[in-house]
């Protein structure tokens, strides 16, 4: 896909600005389990590129509980390496900037921060081609893929089964749970019957030995897949061993950069690239290609709603049919554009040229994040 893009000269970087958002979100739930604390807020840091032309492109730095930290990493670390350039290979230019900046870590924040980054540039240059950033990339028409709901962790039966019959009203025909209770994860397969498919995501929370014990389980309630089920998140040797015992698994979220995922490739039935967290496109991308190569089904981690999630939506025809996209199950106070939502539990890649982003400038200075 990257190696068969035209090279072309392009106008240079005039400016790189980041646009820090909180925006509060009910869940129906406590909020607390799976996080570092009560977690209540989407925090997002958006980041814009504009070039010598007035063309314009949007990113998203992943920055769940750490949004100071990323904004100052995006301004600070990646910016230097973008304003005053023209740009023309977006791939190589990301690698560059892997290691020029790899003394400072090669995951977590610094990337986080090169992904925003990442995402802006793909979508200036698929708007400056007048293209929808697939058509860019090489496919050759739109596409559709099966959403599932991601319900937080509620920790309650009632609540559980509240929320999934929520789900299926809304027409979801998949369901993720982020549950560790044995007794809640029976009462999800209850309620939502045997023919949907039903997932797991523990967040690190077992040992190997914890999760293997919970095999039956696993197999009576008909999991798709067990997601990051230990700590630390990336042993994979031990994911390894749970796939070995029967368990299918899906990990990737705390993973960056394609050449970590070799690993995860090699250790888990559904590797999960985020495109906000792995590197942007040029990374997320490299990941689609090694799974294909391997025989793996990607299942893109997108439990957020700003450009990130619509430059996920925005490759889902460079995904395999059988891919399915996950879809935080929460209420926003305000969406920062009209978001693309499931439609009888289905996804569209859309016809908007770039990721088919444009934030409401009102939504940005109301929830920006002092």
């Amino acid at each position: 896909m990257l190696d068969a893009l035209p090279r072309i000269s392009v106008p240079k970087i005039v400016s790189l600005t980041t646009h820090p958002v909180r925006i509060p979100f009910e869940d129906g739930g406590p909020g607390t389990g799976g996080t570092p604390s009560r977690w209540h807020m989407l925090d997002m840091v958006l980041v814009r590129v504009e070039d010598e032309e007035g063309n314009v492109g949007w990113g998203d730095a992943f920055a769940y509980f750490c949004l100071e930290a990323v904004d100052a990493a995006v301004r600070k670390m990646i910016s230097p390496f973008v304003v005053g350039q023209a740009i023309d290979d977006i791939a190589a230019w990301n690698l560059s900037v892997q290691k020029k900046l790899h003394l400072f870590g090669r995951y977590g924040i610094t990337i986080f921060a090169l992904s925003g980054v990442d995402i802006a540039l793909w979508d200036l240059a698929a708007k400056r081609a007048g293209l929808p950033l697939w058509k860019l990339l090489g496919a050759t028409s739109n596409a559709e893929r099966p959403a599932y709901a991601s319900l937080v962790r509620y920790g309650s039966c009632d609540l559980i089964e509240q929320h999934c019959r929520r789900a299926l009203d809304l027409g979801y025909r998949h369901i993720k749970l982020h549950e560790v209770d044995p007794a809640v994860i029976r009462r999800a397969r209850e309620v939502i019957g045997a023919d949907v498919p039903l997932m797991v995501d523990a967040n690190c929370a077992w040992s190997v030995e914890d999760a293997v014990s919970l095999r039956k389980t696993f197999q009576e309630c008909d999991v798709l897949w067990v997601e990051e089920p230990v700590f630390p998140p990336d042993d994979y040797d031990g994911m390894a061993v749970i796939e070995g015992e029967g368990i299918p698994v899906g990990a990737g979220e705390n993973a960056s950069t394609a050449f970590d995922f070799q690993r995860i490739i090699s250790s888990v039935r559904y590797p999960q690239p985020s495109v906000s967290k792995v590197g942007g496109v040029s990374e997320f991308l490299k990941v689609v290609l090694a799974c294909n190569a391997a025989g793996k089904v990607p299942m893109p981690h997108t439990p957020y709603f700003g450009p990130g999630y619509f430059a996920t939506l925005s490759m889902l025809p460079l995904l395999p049919q059988v891919t399915l996209v996950e879809c935080l199950f929460v209420d926003p106070e305000a969406w920062l554009v009209s978001t693309p939502m499931p439609i009888g539990g289905i996804l569209s890649s859309g016809d908007a040229h770039g990721i088919g982003f444009e934030p409401d400038a009102e939504v940005l200075r109301r929830y920006r994040a002092s």
